[in-house]
């Protein structure tokens, strides 16, 4: 028993029928039945119960309480002449014999009624953050993401995995998005930047001699909003291990990581060990897309050839791409909506034919198929839609199509599991689209497939370095990319080598990267490791589409946390304080 209630509003059963109780929450509705009776919905974290009021003196203290005022009820439970099996608590009823309001709502309207929150407009929604996440629905998610934290970290220490927290503030570091930097109040001039990730920190923790380290870690990066990216700050699972390979990685994740989809997922059928690895260029090739949806049983094809010559200018020796729907029944106007919605993510057009019920191809751009040839490239039963895209965006095309078409096409896609995939051998480096120079594809400090000798012939020119392969690999469930990680280049030789390529030598190394490089030179194991992002994770546990639904207090999608303020002015005092010039106008 506590001071304010005897009993949560989700406790009550009929066992309790007869008991003098004290529940404490908010007042979510008032039904009011005739001059001295009405029901009242008293609302805490853990669910409803009903009052009944049934006497003038109670009614006129509930007609003075605002809805969702925080209010104590004392009174006899009894049984309910009719019971509301949806509920918990559907079998009893409190009639009260006080009532003290706690905390008052001094507004007689609400932004949005809070059980429908989520239909309200999210500019609301994010300023009374504090209202919608009244709504059950919507603290649901939070909940799901304090268990799946929780089920993680028991996980990793399970695995022999030691909890260790980096630093905050630290140095600021290339590592591809931009930093949120802090000034340095004792150093002029100078700065912190926020960790986007904990990368540099758990490599040297492996070097200091710890095996097995993970943390669930903040990251921050200055990045736009996506569906499925948060402005500002996320989370992820850190991991890294010492004397590790890329497999060693993948036997952890495999492990941990079912068990805890198929539990709190929406859907409780996960992939199992060992996932199904997928080469980064064929993962391209077979399925448009680095994220591939395993759901979705579609694949792309390469048909350049079907258009050699052709009199349809737009595909004529081109590369050409296209995806074959059997027993696909859409209209010939849902096929040209989703081929639009198609163009628009992708930034190409899709073009289409039909295999009819006779055999015959027809609609779209039939007359330009010769069906001998097409027969010999894709499989041509009757009712087989075909999708075609063309030119330097038709991977891009077809990825975006496997996805779009996928789900609609009835019995294409097995939606109610989790399939989680590897993706392996990516790139270690590109041409830079601004610069036109070789660059680092992803992360510089991976080790390259085949290590310092195939680095040197890179260097001699017996081989092109676009073809050099690091031991770098995603993580991708359900066509969403939850990590990247890999195995790590601890070997300053080996490091410089791959620096050099794209034109940067030691010295640059050690300007750099000053820590990790001499750390290194101080014998450093071999090392690898992964970090999966919690908010994606809990995303597609929920089974939400947008990443805000399952964070407690997000940004918008300018990275404005419209309820705090922030970003905000700052007075003069704290500007010179900090040895900081504001120059320009101001938006404001």
């Amino acid at each position: 028993m506590s001071q304010y209630r005897t009993h949560t509003c989700g406790e009550l059963r009929a066992a309790d029928a007869g008991k003098i109780v004290t529940l404490a929450g908010w007042m979510e509705n008032v039904r009011e039945v005739g001059n001295n009776f009405a029901f009242v919905v008293l609302r805490d974290f853990y669910g409803t119960t009903q009052i009944v009021v049934d006497s003038a003196e109670m009614m006129k203290t509930v007609k003075g309480i605002n809805k969702e005022s925080t209010i104590a009820v004392t009174g006899t439970v009894r049984l309910r002449e009719s019971p509301n099996t949806k509920l918990a608590t559907g079998e009893i009823e409190v009639v009260p014999e006080k009532i003290e309001i706690l905390g008052r709502c001094r507004y007689n309207e609400l932004p949005f009624e809070i059980n429908r929150s989520r239909e309200a407009d999210e500019s609301a929604r994010l300023k009374y953050r504090y209202l919608d996440l009244r709504n059950p629905a919507v603290k649901n998610n939070i909940i799901l993401r304090c268990n799946v934290v929780a089920a993680l970290r028991r996980a990793m220490m399970d695995h022999g995995f030691l909890e260790i927290t980096t630093p905050i503030l630290t140095a600021s570091s290339p590592e591809g998005a931009r930093d949120y930097l802090v000034p340095a109040r004792k150093h002029p001039g100078k700065f912190y930047a926020l960790p986007q990730a904990p990368q540099q920190f758990k490599q040297l923790l492996m070097t200091s001699g710890f095996d097995r380290y993970f943390q669930i870690a903040p990251c921050f990066r200055d990045e736009d909003a996506r569906g499925d990216r948060s402005p500002g700050e996320f989370y992820q699972l850190d991991m890294e291990m010492a004397f590790a390979s890329q497999e060693d990685v993948f036997a952890v994740c495999e492990d941990v990581l079912p068990p805890i989809f198929a539990k709190f997922g929406t859907y409780d059928i996960a992939s199992q060990p060992p996932f199904r690895r997928i080469k980064y260029l064929d993962a391209l090739e077979i399925y448009g897309s680095d994220k591939p949806d395993l759901r979705i049983d579609l694949t792309a094809t390469n048909v350049s050839s079907l258009f050699e010559g052709s009199s349809f200018e737009v595909l004529a020796d081109k590369t050409v791409k296209a995806v074959a729907i059997s027993n696909c029944s859409l209209t010939r106007k849902q096929i040209d909506k989703l081929l639009t919605d198609c163009e628009v993510q992708a930034g190409a057009k899709g073009y289409w034919f039909k295999v009819d019920e006779k055999g015959d191809l027809a609609g779209g751009i039939a007359k330009f198929v010769d069906k001998e040839e097409a027969a010999k490239l894709l499989p041509l039963e009757p009712n087989t839609l075909v999708l075609v895209a063309g030119g330097e965006l038709a991977t891009k095309l077809v990825g975006v199509m496997i996805k779009t078409f996928g789900p609609a096409c009835e019995g294409h896609m097995d939606k109610e599991r989790y399939e989680f995939c590897w993706i392996v051998d990516f790139p270690m480096y590109e041409i830079g689209d601004e610069s036109g120079d070789l660059e680092f594809c992803h992360n510089p400090f991976s080790m390259p497939a085949g290590g310092l000798e195939v680095l040197l012939k890179a260097e001699r020119g017996e081989i092109d370095p676009l073809t050099i392969t690091a031991d770098q690999y995603d993580l991708v469930c359900n066509g969403v990319e939850l990590s990247s990680g890999a195995v790590r280049n601890h070997d300053p030789e080996i490091m410089i080598k791959a620096f050099e390529l794209v034109r940067l030598g030691e010295e640059d190394v050690k300007a750099k990267f000053p820590a990790m490089y001499n750390a290194f030179c101080y014998g450093a194991p071999p090392h690898a490791g992964i970090a999966p992002g919690v908010d994606r994770m809990v995303m597609l546990l929920a089974g939400e589409s947008s990443i805000r639904e399952i964070i407690p207090f997000p940004m918008n999608k300018n990275a404005q946390d419209v309820m705090m303020g922030a970003p905000s002015t700052v007075e003069q005092k704290q500007l010179d304080e900090l040895h900081i010039a504001l120059v320009g106008e101001l938006e404001e």
